[in-house]
């Protein structure tokens, strides 16, 4: 404490002798403004400036010497951490709503009335099973009849060809046999394609979603109304969500998707399937298709979903958090690291202009400035001036 209080004394004695010097000599201030002749004002003052700047150089420097011997000293307390280069990954945050093609109202082919009805709302069906049959006001017996007619024409037709192989008969009775017995195979492939018409058979499979008319009823192919079942896919939906055109060569067939259900407070992941080819221009967007997996069943058409794509990848990103971003009057924004690291945590601190790229939550992306293993200081940043010297608190990696 001897040497501080000495070198205190020094720079009194410093600024006594200057107020001397400045007091003394041929003509003092005083008298100088009193003859006042603007040239010599000038010239003092700018004698008198040049004076302050030397006493301060020397302040300046006392104030080092002060700094360098007094264990005291109150630094700036801040804490840093270090950048480490990581994988990064931005979604671009949308809404979409669950679709599925295979969500439809089955309709009768054939008018009649509805005698059975196999099948109940929520039942689970195969492709091509009966759901249910519809009068068919006698066709069946007819095929029947048709069916007898049948066994005569091709026992009829098989004869007359071996006789007709042996040369014995005559041909056009070998024709007309072999005529009415194809003539009458045809006739029952087009019955029986009617009367198919009289079953009403599940399209796809699925569940029924819908009982719409009950047995007794008549009913009629097309128009509104004329529904019989509404049947629905669960297995096999997707999202369908408007992209804004900006995002057509980053949002590609194959991108990771993470959607979120906010109505069932579930997460699932998908990836991208398919993206239109299309510019809507009442919204400038295109739509893009994403499978929804619905192992729970619990995933309905129409559901409501927050949708993120993965738009953008960086293996190699420096992050910070965006509250140690400064911006100066230029518009150039900074950070403030640590270096000359002592081993009782003072240290230098130093400005860094950088360049920021895309955000995640409270991180930003920095494209230029940093590298991997410097220390950024987080908390007192605000506090501190390039150059300054700050004591670290907490450093984390």
């Amino acid at each position: 404490m001897a040497k501080v209080s000495t070198i205190k004394n020094s720079i009194a004695f410093m600024i006594l002798l200057s107020a001397f010097a400045c007091g003394s000599g041929d003509e003092t201030t005083e008298s100088i403004i009193a003859e006042g002749d603007l040239e010599q004002i000038r010239s003092k003052k700018k004698e008198l400036s040049s004076q302050l700047k030397s006493l301060e150089a020397e302040i300046t420097k006392l104030d080092k010497a002060i700094d360098d011997r007094t264990d005291d000293r109150n630094l700036p307390l801040v804490t840093t951490f270090q950048t480490n280069a990581e994988n990064f990954n931005h979604y671009v945050e949308l809404q979409g709503d669950v679709t599925t093609d295979q969500n439809v109202l089955i309709y009768p082919e054939v008018a009649g009335m509805l005698i059975k009805v196999y099948v109940k709302e929520g039942d689970k069906v195969r492709k091509g099973q009966l759901l249910a049959n519809i009068d068919d006001g006698g066709l069946r017996s007819q095929l029947l009849q048709m069916k007898t007619q049948l066994e005569l024409a091709k026992t009829t037709y098989e004869r007359r060809e071996r006789l007709w192989d042996q040369k014995i008969g005559s041909e056009i009775q070998f024709l007309e046999s072999k005529a009415s017995y194809e003539g009458q195979l045809n006739a029952i492939a087009q019955m029986e394609s009617q009367l198919a018409k009289y079953s009403v058979k599940a399209p796809f499979s699925g569940i029924i979603d819908d009982v719409i008319q009950d047995e007794g009823t008549v009913v009629a192919p097309g128009g509104p109304g004329s529904e019989v079942f509404r049947i629905v896919n669960l297995s096999n939906m997707h999202l369908e969500v408007s992209v804004p055109e900006s995002y057509i060569t980053s949002v590609t067939p194959g991108k990771h998707v993470k959607i979120y259900f906010p109505v069932l407070n579930e997460t699932v992941e998908s990836k991208v399937r398919q993206t239109g080819n299309f510019i809507n221009p009442d919204n400038r967007s295109f739509t893009v298709e994403i499978p929804v997996p619905n192992k729970s069943g619990l995933v309905k058409p129409n559901l409501t979903a927050k949708v993120q794509i993965n738009e953008y990848q960086n293996e190699s990103a420096i992050l910070i958090p965006q509250s140690v971003l400064s911006e100066n009057s230029e518009g150039e924004q900074y950070v403030f690291l640590v270096s000359d690291i002592q081993a009782d945590n003072h240290a230098k601190a130093n400005k860094r202009i950088v360049t920021t790229g895309k955000t995640q939550g409270d991180y930003v992306e920095i494209l230029t400035g940093l590298s991997s293993g410097e220390n950024i200081i987080v908390e007192g940043a605000r506090s501190v001036k390039d150059g300054q010297q700050v004591k670290i608190l907490e450093r984390q990696s």
